[in-house]
């Protein structure tokens, strides 16, 4: 068995005395291990670091097996992204994310979605944004989608600015104005049309990574007696101490 894939360098872990075992989110295979000879040393150490991508042989006897990598970079975002806070952090929950999903099983826009997120890690409003839409992803990806277009009680598709905690449906404004001390803020970067480029609070992110956190929690991770990552955390935390020092500059 063999097959060639771009993948993301999801997580490492050292095999014997110099080999290691390599996770990727691939394309067209979706999360898929192998075994990297020669893994563990000092050359291979840039290649192998979280949020690289790589092109992918994999080969095998059988399909069922775990399989040799053999993995060449094509783009290194590992040293830049370890060098802020909320990188570090983000690339770490990303990668938690991404083990929610069967391993082999193919979710190229789950793919694609990681990779754009990768790439605009800089900005840290548009980092946490990003990392909001991809758990919301994320929650479609698994079965648990949220319906943010119509308001779930009148079926409006305008001024929704509210989530119910029980449906996932967005809720309008008029809708929700008796119940809305019981219903989410929904922030304006996750409504349609609303929210252009910077334009959210830090109380927007906030509500948004609210949002995402209870049905994560509710749907996928306590079924599988899972809780948030600490990096999940560690990333608003950091978001929120960079956002804080730009704004007093």
């Amino acid at each position: 068995m063999e097959w060639t894939d771009e993948g993301i360098v999801l997580g490492v872990r050292r095999h014997g005395e110099s080999s290691a075992i390599v996770e990727l989110l691939t394309r067209e295979h979706g999360r898929h291990l192998g075994l990297v000879r020669g893994g563990a040393s000092s050359r291979m150490r840039p290649l192998l670091q979280p949020g690289n991508s790589v092109t992918a042989v994999w080969r095998a006897r059988l399909d069922e097996h775990l399989g040799m990598y053999a993995l060449e970079g094509t783009r290194l975002r590992a040293a830049t992204l370890l060098a802020s806070a909320h990188a570090v952090y983000g690339v770490t929950h990303l990668a938690a994310l991404a083990r929610l999903l069967p391993e082999r099983d193919p979710h190229e826009d789950i793919y694609e979605m990681l990779i754009g997120t990768l790439d605009d890690f800089e900005d840290s409003g548009v980092a946490a944004v990003h990392l909001i839409r991809f758990e919301l992803a994320m929650l479609t990806e698994l079965g648990f989608g949220l319906d943010l277009d119509n308001c779930a009680a009148s079926g409006e598709t305008t001024d929704l600015i509210y989530v119910s905690p029980k449906s996932g449906g967005a809720v309008s404004r008029t809708a929700g104005e008796p119940w809305r001390d019981r219903l989410l803020p929904l922030p304006a970067f996750l409504r349609e049309g609303e929210g252009g480029a910077n334009n959210w609070s830090e109380q927007d992110l906030l509500d948004g990574f609210q949002i995402t956190g209870l049905f994560l929690l509710r749907h996928v991770l306590e079924p599988r007696g899972q809780g948030h990552s600490d990096a999940r955390d560690g990333f608003i935390n950091a978001v929120a101490r960079r956002r804080s020092r730009l704004a007093g500059t």
